[in-house]
């Protein structure tokens, strides 16, 4: 998942994206855990107003659900959010040699 937003909307110096963000960490835990997500990594660029976070879901209609709850959607309202479906090097590696033997 990539989110990005503006410097007005900064949670280091804005106000209402600082509580946004209070809210969604101290209910992050909990709608992980029910919708079976678990998070693999996360980083921040923060020069740059960009995060960078990686999930493991048992499905992109997961994803797509916990993307959907209210604290996320308020999230969406001061930041851009992406999220993209990739796989680990090895999980790309096996594709490829399916692939090739079916050849």
């Amino acid at each position: 998942m990539i989110a990005k937003h503006d410097a007005a909307d900064c949670a280091f110096f804005n106000e209402k994206s600082a509580k946004t963000l209070a809210e969604y960490a101290s209910k992050l835990p909990e709608l992980l855990a029910k919708h079976g997500i678990k998070i693999v990594g996360a980083c921040t660029v923060n020069n740059e107003h960009l995060a960078v976070s990686i999930f493991e879901a048992p499905s992109f209609e997961a994803m797509m659900a916990w993307g959907m709850e209210p604290e996320n959607v308020n999230m969406s309202n001061w930041q851009t959010v992406e999220i993209k479906i990739a796989n680990t090097f090895e999980e790309t590696a096996q594709m490829i040699q399916m692939m090739q033997q079916k050849k």
